[in-house]
């Protein structure tokens, strides 16, 4: 870990930080602010006292209500809890108010020391427009395109000779927003006049400004992003970039630095291309000059055959004037004076309270390969919706040169009320191979039950062949998105069934040796034992039903130890199949087929959750008389919701015919609107959901009965008795 050697000993003294944030970057700061000698305070809101920043803070301070405008978004309540804590910084992560110029000039006039750049440098950068008139005065290449002045909109004629100046494809975007709100791609001049009037009228309504920004669009772009640092001294150095490219809804959830494109002479010009940007806006502080790079061919760093950009190729795209998501792979990577393990956040509490930078740009150099994987409540099999649920089991991984960041505990809630993102996974390696080989041994060792996440698909997705030979682009993942899936009916293989059916069967078992015949769950009759039948259902599929029966005498060991049946899921042959549980009850060790399996397991009052290798599945247990749909769900008429959220509206009524596709019910979570439909043709037998409703995944919220067939023409009418 590098430490200022001008500051060595507890250079904060009894300063005091309120972290005004969640989650695992509230953890991290807080992390970083014990070995300094610092206090913390955290901020919690009615909806999260019990999370994990609360318990990792030295004190916290309750701001206001589970509403994020009333806590984490309210920057008086939050000024008032520093001062009442007797902090004199406040850090404000990523995300909330951590680019909130106001937040950063109250903080100001409040005495307040903020852990960030100017409020000025905060406002050139958050205008798209604005930022790119700062960088390209200082030479910064940009690509090329247009933009309107601000609440002056282009009329069709102006916009349609700036856009064939410019020459298409084009991007539309709004200046004044981000996350790809408002954005429309134009290849043709015959749509740009509709697709600008609807980028207009969606960025007036996400960020209240109409301006529009129009570049070019770049085919199979790259993300490379470059982490920049400056003091209060003039001093501005870069510590090298990061590779930000697997993307999904244009949101990372892959990082890796270094990047496997550039050269050492392409990560120079774009390291000075940042530095420069940094100083065009005066920034102090950490700050990320974000990049687009025309994809070439797979390779790069330590590849002599790779072609690399040439300065033209990479075009500026904005800047982000704070921490970021990613930034521990630069912390693994970077090296100072020869030592590698930078911490950005000390270097940020050090910059904020005046110190220069000890070294300079010769200094830092970069060691090794490190990758994150970002953790998300997410379902990536239903278009990457938001989950939900309580943490049953929690287990992340250790070792050298693996890193976790992490925000949850073990019986935390997972609600739709916050960012979907757990924890960060970072591993560092020797060079790239060895990088991923150890995240994806570390995923492997990830086991979070009780809420469906991302984790198997990152997997699949870091061994994919376009991932491991670096051939990447920011549409990577939507363009073999269905290839990091399993086949349909693949979704539970029948071994998971069985081990589900077993564990179940396990609950029913006597502790010890059966003192009655009776007490032996086999069914018992002259001649042979009887099939006992489980009904098991995962979300989203049929019910399946399994068989099973002991295949040991009824003196078998108690349940601590192994026991022997056989197993027949829906219509197949029987399986030899041996089970137990470990004394905890959070392992189930089953053996199907000659094939033996050691599962993460938990449990709570409606479903079993088993855990494999970062797989994850829950498993329902239907009533006895539940009908067996052996994986047709099409024929279910049963309407649950599709994550975690609140039913903003009913769209039908009880008895009203319905077609297969017909909307049901919006559901709404983190501001994402989901429309529910019917599954089948048929009549609404009953409705559950009911607007301003909390809902968690898999409620259901309608039932739709299928309609009887007609009887086919000609048939005779049913015979009635008369008196």
């Amino acid at each position: 870990m590098y430490t200022n050697p001008q500051t060595a000993t507890n250079p904060a003294g009894a300063t005091t930080v309120l972290v005004a944030n969640r989650g695992e970057i509230a953890v991290r700061i807080m992390r970083t602010l014990r070995r300094l000698g610092m206090r913390s305070v955290a901020i919690h809101s009615d909806g999260d006292p019990d999370a994990r920043h609360v318990h990792a803070a030295d004190t916290a301070v309750r701001v206001g209500g589970a509403d994020l405008a009333d806590s984490y978004l309210n920057g008086a309540a939050i000024i008032d809890a520093a001062l009442t804590a007797g902090a004199g910084m406040v850090h404000p992560g990523y995300g909330f108010l951590s680019e909130n110029a106001g937040f950063g000039r109250a903080c100001a006039e409040a005495g307040l020391v903020f852990v960030g750049p100017p409020a000025a440098a905060i406002d050139a950068m958050g205008d798209k427009i604005r930022a790119k008139s700062a960088v390209a005065a200082a030479g910064v290449p940009l690509l090329p395109g247009f933009a309107e002045e601000p609440d002056t909109p282009m009329d069709e004629d102006q916009l349609a000779r700036a856009a064939a100046e410019v020459g298409y494809p084009l991007l539309i975007k709004p200046s004044a927003g981000g996350g790809g709100k408002g954005m429309r791609l134009v290849r043709t001049p015959v749509d740009l006049a509709a697709a600008a009037a609807a980028a207009r009228r969606e960025a007036r309504a996400a960020f209240g400004d109409a301006t529009l920004l129009v570049e070019r669009f770049v085919e199979r772009p790259r993300h490379i992003e470059i982490q920049v640092l400056a003091d209060t001294h003039g001093n501005v150095v870069h510590l090298g970039e990061r590779e930000c490219s697997l993307q999904r809804r244009h949101q990372k959830i892959v990082e890796e630095a270094p990047s496997p494109l550039l050269t050492a002479d392409q990560r120079t010009a774009m390291g000075e291309a940042a530095v420069a940007a940094a100083k065009a806006c005066g920034y102090v502080g950490a700050g990320t000059v974000e990049f687009i790079v025309q994809a070439g061919d797979a390779g790069g760093a330590g590849d002599s055959t790779a072609k690399s950009p040439s300065p033209l190729d990479y075009s500026f795209l904005e800047m982000n004037t704070r921490l970021q998501v990613e930034h521990p792979i630069t912390e693994a990577v970077a090296t100072v004076a020869g030592q590698r393990g930078v911490d950005l956040v000390e270097l940020q509490l050090r910059v904020a309270k005046g110190d220069p930078l000890s070294f300079s740009q010769a200094d830092i150099g970069m060691s090794g390969h490190a990758v994150e994987s970002r953790v998300y409540a997410e379902d990536p099999a239903r278009d990457f919706l938001p989950t939900g649920g309580r943490v049953l089991l929690l287990s992340e991984p250790e070792g050298s040169d693996v890193r976790v960041d992490s925000g949850v505990d073990g019986g935390a809630e997972i609600t739709s009320a916050y960012d979907p993102m757990l924890a960060k996974v970072v591993t560092w390696g020797p060079d790239r191979a060895a990088a991923l080989d150890r995240m994806d041994t570390a995923l492997a060792e990830y086991t979070l039950l009780g809420c469906t996440t991302n984790v198997g698909y990152l997997r699949r997705l870091l061994r994919h062949p376009r991932v491991v030979s670096a051939d990447l682009s920011t549409d990577l993942i939507e363009l073999v998105h269905r290839e990091l899936l399993p086949e349909e009916g693949e979704e539970v293989p029948d071994e998971l069934y069985a081990a589900a059916a077993l564990d179940r069967q396990l609950d029913l078992e006597p502790a010890g040796p059966a003192a009655d015949r009776f007490d032996v769950p086999d069914g018992w009759r002259i001649g042979a034992p009887a099939w006992t039948m489980w009904r098991l259902r995962a979300p989203r599929l049929g019910t399946v039903a399994v068989a099973i029966r002991r295949s040991v005498p009824p003196d078998a060991p108690h349940r601590s130890g192994a026991l022997d049946y056989e197993v027949r899921v829906g219509d197949s042959a029987p399986v030899p199949a041996r089970a137990s549980r470990s004394a905890d009850g959070r392992r189930l060790a089953v053996s199907f087929g000659g094939h033996t399996v050691h599962y993460a397991r938990a449990a709570d009052d409606s479903s079993l959750w088993l855990g494999h290798e970062g797989g994850t599945w829950q498993l329902l247990e239907e009533p006895a008389f539940a009908p067996i749909r052996e994986r047709e769900s099409a024929v279910d008429g049963t309407v649950r919701s599709p994550m975690p959220g609140t039913v903003l509206s009913v769209l039908v009524e009880q008895g009203r015919h319905v077609a297969a596709g017909t909307p049901v019910a919006v559901v709404e979570a983190m501001k994402m609107e989901h429309t529910v439909t019917s599954p089948i043709d048929g009549v609404v037998a009953r409705v559950d959901a009911h607007p301003g409703r909390s809902v968690a995944l898999d409620t259901v919220l309608a039932a739709v009965t299928p309609e009887p067939a007609e009887p086919p023409p000609g048939s005779a009418e049913p015979a009635t008795h008369e008196e």
